[in-house]
């Protein structure tokens, strides 16, 4: 998204790296000579951010190091320095970068996963120029996400015979990383990317949706929990009643051997005292 304007004084990429320019202007660095990049369309700036944020999405889910951030450089030749739209890389060549003065720039050495770039007036740097700079220092994977063209380049395998393999696709088609491969995404949902903040908020009604149900199964659980103890309370006070009557039924019995042992014993005596009931 650069625009081919460059003074004629020519620069190294140490100066490069603490150059202090216009306010608000980002410069790329190519060859020597200062290139201000143009200001993003607000579609530019929306289409970056729902990329780098499916990016994070992704990395996290699939609990992969690796991060996706803007406005980081990557170094392509001896003084020249590309700032792609979305960069993907370690968190450790972060770290590195971050520990450093200077502009943030990943140096020879520290080559980044992915880069994404997002064309605007000047799509042929994109196309071209970008390309074999970024086939050059071995960058495994470039997108280039064409909005006026409607559609999206995957790029891969940089040492080919004739550098990147390519391959197009367009409206109506979705696309897969090949670093990525369980990430898929919409040609039409990348031209046209949701708000990301939109896409937050219904991610976070739909957890409070999960979590409610989550809460509602728990609570049938319990509930149903203290059905079953309520029938197991219900169960043992009739079991101890069964026992109660069997107790009771066991006590008459008793009492009823103890009289007719008794009744037994009294016409024993009779007996030998010379009284027959029977008689009497």
């Amino acid at each position: 998204m650069s625009q081919s304007v460059a003074p004629a004084k020519t620069m190294t990429f140490e100066e490069y790296r603490f150059y202090q320019g216009e306010p608000n202007v980002l410069y790329e660095l190519f060859r020597g000579h200062l290139i201000p990049m143009a200001t993003p369309t607000s579609l530019h700036t929306r289409i970056c951010k729902f990329i780098a944020s499916i990016l994070s999405r992704h990395f996290v889910s699939q609990n992969l190091a690796l991060i996706a951030i803007d406005l980081t450089g990557v170094r392509t030749e001896a003084n020249s320095s590309r700032i792609p739209d979305v960069v993907v890389c370690s968190a450790e060549l972060w770290e590195q970068s971050c520990s450093r003065p200077g502009a943030g720039i990943l140096d020879f050495g520290e080559v980044p996963t992915l880069v994404v770039e997002v064309t605007s007036e000047n799509w042929r740097e994109d196309y071209v120029r970008k390309r074999a700079e970024y086939a050059s220092v071995d960058i495994p994977e470039y997108w280039i996400v064409d909005p006026n063209k409607e559609q999206v380049w995957i790029l891969s395998n940089p040492g080919g015979q004739r550098g990147y393999d390519l391959v197009e696709y367009t409206r109506g088609q979705s696309f897969r990383s090949v670093q990525f491969p369980q990430l898929v995404l919409s040609v039409n949902t990348v031209l046209a990317s949701p708000v990301v903040e939109d896409l937050i908020r219904e991610e976070q009604a739909q957890l409070r949706q999960a979590e409610q149900r989550a809460d509602r199964e728990q609570q049938r659980a319990e509930e149903k929990q203290q059905l079953a103890e309520q029938e197991r309370q219900r169960a043992e006070q009739e079991r101890q009643r069964a026992d109660r009557e069997r107790q009771r039924a066991e006590q008459e019995r008793q009492r009823a051997d103890r009289e007719r042992q008794r009744a037994e014993q009294l016409a024993a005596k009779l007996k030998e005292m010379g009284l027959d009931l029977d008689t009497i």
